[in-house]
């Protein structure tokens, strides 16, 4: 320390001034130096704030859940995270096909895909189901014009390629798989009184068997339905379909068919899309 400090001058440990221990100094006169601290020292130092903090935070999180905590958490929140928003889905279904959607932008978008999941399953291979799918989800006037051409469509010969007999079952020991999961919406237009919604879909088509020659196989499409509001709900007057978009193929090992047979089996598809 200068001689000019501020406390009063004079050389440090005079008679009858404060003393100043100066650290580490070989010639300190008040004492021998201080030994450097041991590691095992410094390690349970270390140790003990870590734990203390831990506590601390323990302490603060039990404080907080307490009755004499913040108050403000008590207060429920205005929503749960989880829970479903928007309209309430529908409750009825004629044929299986949900029914009933609500007369609004989001109940347009709720039909397109609903009706791709409906289309795309199994029952439109068998005749029968399949007018009954038709008839529930177009209009009676484009529902009419259809089942002949699509009958034609759905011929003996084009079921035979996919490995189903003539009226659409598969061999005994294999499993049809064919179904379409929505993926998203987009809403293209909308009125009251019709609306043109894109579904973009993934899809799963082949036969799970041990003698298939039609394996499993994964598809991407966009379906888009031109609807019409129909005596309380959304009917479909047109649609049409394009490929993609497909993302990149995953590094995924593909599964044996016994595997596919049991995941059809026991997966079962949604009720109710969107």
């Amino acid at each position: 320390m200068s001689n000019d400090d501020h406390y009063g001058g004079g050389d440090v440990g005079g008679t009858g001034q404060t003393r100043t221990r100066l650290p580490d100094s070989p010639s300190d006169p008040y004492g021998t130096p201080r030994r450097t601290p041991r590691a095992s020292r410094g390690l349970v130092t270390v140790v003990g704030v870590v734990v203390l903090l831990i506590a601390a935070i323990a302490f603060a999180n039990q404080s907080s859940d307490s009755p004499g905590g913040d108050t403000s958490s008590d207060k429920p929140p205005t929503t749960t995270p989880t829970a479903p928003t928007g309209t309430a889905p529908v409750t009825t279904k004629t044929a299986g096909i949900p029914k009933g959607f609500a007369h609004d932008e989001q109940g347009a978008q709720s039909a397109a895909a609903n009706y791709t999941a409906a289309l795309g399953s199994d029952g439109m291979f068998k005749k029968d189901t399949r007018h009954a799918l038709v008839d529930g989800i177009y209009a009676p006037d484009t529902a009419a014009r259809m089942k002949g051409p699509q009958d034609e469509a759905y011929s003996t010969a084009f079921l035979a390629k996919l490995g189903l007999d003539a009226n659409g079952n598969p061999p005994q020991g294999s499993t049809f798989v064919t179904r379409a999961v929505p993926i998203g919406t987009r809403v293209e237009s909308y009125t009251p009184t019709g609306a043109k919604i894109a579904v973009w879909y993934t899809g799963l088509i082949g036969m799970a068997g041990a003698k298939s020659t039609d394996p499993v196989r994964t598809l991407w499409k966009t379906w888009t339905f031109e609807l019409s509001w129909i005596g309380e709900d959304w009917k479909v007057v047109d649609d049409t379909q394009q490929d993609g978009p497909a993302p990149v193929p995953g590094d995924v090992p593909v599964s044996t068919s016994d595997d596919m047979s049991k995941a059809i089996k026991e997966f079962g598809g949604f009720t109710y899309a969107r």
